[in-house]
């Protein structure tokens, strides 16, 4: 690494020694967050690649740039039973967060002051590792993606993100701002957030810059205008960038964390009448093509946040939609681990109580349609999910004994349309990964 490097990734480590980050308390606990749990929990990501349900006990999960230890904890939480591993650049940041894991009672964690490029010296092999804004910080985002896959297990998978050149726009161009006024030599500090406090406040709220990033309610926050005004080694890139990573590190990509805001044609008025040329080229594009259109029309998206792997790993599968009947009545039912609360199960038995509909998309990944909802009828037939996996046949019979109790008067219902019913209620529900189907 030459000098210039050298000397960025120095200023880097001060910058978090000085402002350590995240700087969510110590006692706040993501226990209760279902959606945060769920997108860091090594099951998600692996059924999405595989349709296969992988049991977290004993797995080994790092978290690299591990900062103040938050998503450390998250890690911890999402996946009982796994060992935790953090790594960050500031010493500082592996303090606090090994402070953190304690708070919380998790014993099987352990953290390092350590870089990405020496990850091997550990002697370990990874399951899964978390790397959260952290690759658009190196001089070099594939010699980081070298560095995790060289201690990546053969079946493991890594979730990091880059940052978007187009959804950041006007961060990146207010850094260039405080570059060209001197604030970024070096490792910036308390004098330099005030500057920008000050600059930002002092300009008319129709300035373009103020208008597309300041944030009034965070003025105070001293830790968020350093991670976006004052951002040492931040850069972007485009989609065609991130998959010419990939392509660098030997990488295969899987899918984007929040896969269903990502969805090109909820971007049309009618995605089934679409302009003919439309219609004729976009069923034809790349995964790759259609994210870079996406990013292109719609750029909300601040990082590009993404699982991947070791090439050639995915295990063959025949997708739900083309199971035949045979394999459905083989199949067994799981509930996504963060959907079996206490608290979850009590809320469905409400509306199943008060026979209004079950919104089960009030806890994962709201998708950018209407709310997923179910009617709470059928949806009693899940309840055993909530004490573990479940046949498909069985769920059959407990619509089956459920429906026989629903009114006198009503027509009863045949084997076979509850076979469908119960079905289409699964279909629904998997393309959420709400529950997770095993043939």
């Amino acid at each position: 690494m030459d000098h210039q490097n050298l000397e960025l990734i120095e200023n880097i480590r001060q910058q978090f020694n000085n402002t350590p980050y995240p700087r969510t308390p110590l006692e706040e606990s993501p226990k209760d967050k279902s959606e945060l749990l769920y997108l860091h929990n090594l099951v998600t990501p692996y059924y999405l690649r595989n349709r296969r349900v992988i049991n977290t006990e004993g797995k080994v999960i790092l978290d690299a740039g591990c900062g103040t230890g938050y998503k450390s904890l998250v890690l911890a939480i999402a996946n009982p039973g796994a060992k935790i591993v953090g790594i960050d650049l500031s010493e500082k940041s592996v303090k606090l967060a090994e402070q953190r894991l304690q708070y919380h009672g998790v014993a099987n964690a352990e953290f390092y002051a350590l870089k990405i490029e020496e990850l091997p010296s550990l002697g370990l092999q990874f399951d899964y590792i978390n790397a959260d804004d952290v690759l658009y910080l190196l001089p070099d985002p594939v010699a980081g993606l070298q560095g995790m896959k060289s201690v990546l297990a053969p079946d493991g998978i890594i979730r990091t993100n880059l940052h978007s050149s187009n959804g950041r726009a006007g961060v990146f161009r207010a850094q260039a701002a405080f570059k060209a006024m001197g604030l970024m030599n070096g490792c910036p500090g308390e004098l330099e957030v005030e500057i920008v406090r000050e600059t930002m406040e002092a300009l008319q709220d129709r300035v373009a810059l103020k208008a597309l990033t300041w944030n009034n309610d965070r003025v105070k926050d001293e830790g968020w205008i350093m991670v976006n005004y004052l951002f040492v080694g931040d850069k972007g890139c485009t989609i065609p960038e991130v998959f010419a990573m990939l392509r660098g590190a030997d990488l295969e990509f899987i899918s984007m964390v929040a896969w269903r805001r990502w969805e090109l044609m909820d971007l049309f008025k009618d995605p089934d009448d679409l302009p003919p040329f439309l219609g004729m080229s976009l069923p034809e594009t790349s995964v790759e093509e259609r994210l870079h259109l996406f990013d292109l029309l719609h750029p909300v998206h601040r990082l590009f946040d993404f699982w991947c792997g070791n090439p050639d790993r995915t295990q063959a599968f025949v997708p739900v939609a083309e199971w035949t009947e045979a394999q459905w009545r083989e199949a067994r039912v799981h509930l996504h681990p963060q959907l079996r609360t206490s608290q979850i199960r009590e809320d469905l038995s409400n509306c199943i109580d008060s026979q209004t509909p079950f919104e089960i998309s009030r806890y994962i990944i709201v998708p950018t349609q209407a709310p997923v909802s179910i009617d709470s009828t059928i949806a009693t037939c899940l309840l055993p999910l909530w004490e573990g996996p479940q046949s498909v046949v069985s769920l059959v019979q407990q619509w089956l004994q459920i429906g026989s109790q629903i009114g006198v008067n009503l027509e009863p219902v045949s084997e076979e349309t509850a076979f469908e019913e119960v079905k289409e209620l699964l279909i629904t529900l998997e393309v959420f990964l709400y529950v997770l189907l095993e043939p």
